[in-house]
């Protein structure tokens, strides 16, 4: 990497709640002089306002505003991230590093991730700062053992298939199910399942849901539905 040029730090800011971020996460935000997120405006972006909460004084720092659209169309997408590096490398090649803030963990389906490789080939030093990851503080929330044992696990986006993942073996994770929850929930019927639902993890507006039947049709994005088998569940339960 050239002298001078700043580096991009990708942080994870965990689930929800700011007493959660790493104490890397909060001097690192404290450090960099200017913030990235992914949104246009940073009332609505839930990362920032996570971060605001532990790091007050961000609020005081410039802040790139990087539009990530919902989208699975790949022009839209290819675009979208083409300006996100543009807009990145500007300010990396002042020499000032930046802070760009993901909810969750920054290594699991983050943002982040899709601005990460190019910012390295465009010759800048990048950096992955770990934040807890949701479905390990939703086990937490309810409570309750992930997985233990030899059980193996398995996250899955839900909005890629429902029916094939819950042939596999193991403890499934759905991450941002509230799309799909209507066919997930349908799939789940009558099958000897243990069912739990965190919405919005440790955010306000939280719900959980014990059973497949208690998840409610209208769980949005930030849903996260775990599914074990019954029997194995129970066992855990005797420990």
């Amino acid at each position: 990497m050239e002298a001078g040029k700043g580096s991009l730090y990708n942080i994870g800011v965990g689930p929800g709640d700011p007493e959660l971020l790493t104490l890397k996460a909060v001097r690192l935000m404290r450090e960099c002089p200017v913030i990235a997120i992914p949104g246009k405006k940073k009332e609505n972006c839930v990362a920032y306002q996570i971060a605001v909460q532990a790091v007050p004084e961000i609020a005081e720092k410039p802040c790139l505003l990087i539009d990530m659209p919902m989208t699975k169309d790949a022009a839209i997408l290819e675009a979208s991230h083409k300006e996100a590096v543009r807009q990145l490398k500007e300010v990396l090649a002042e020499g000032r590093d930046v802070a760009y803030l993901t909810l969750g963990d920054v290594t699991v389906y983050a943002t982040a991730l899709y601005i990460h490789e190019r910012i390295q080939e465009e010759g800048f030093a990048t950096w992955m700062v770990n934040g807890i990851p949701s479905f390990c503080a939703a086990a937490a929330r309810l409570n309750r053992p992930l997985v233990s044992g030899a059980q193996e696990l398995h996250i899955i986006p839900a909005s890629y298939g429902v029916e094939e993942a819950l042939k596999l073996s193991g403890v499934k994770v759905f991450m941002k199910a509230g799309s799909t929850m209507k066919q997930l929930k349908e799939a789940l019927k009558g099958k000897a399942y243990s069912v739990h639902m965190v919405e919005r993890c440790t955010m306000e507006g939280e719900r959980l849901a014990f059973s497949a039947e208690e998840i409610p049709e209208d769980a949005g994005y930030y849903s996260l539905v775990i599914v074990k088998d019954a029997a194995a569940d129970r066992d855990e339960e005797k420990v």
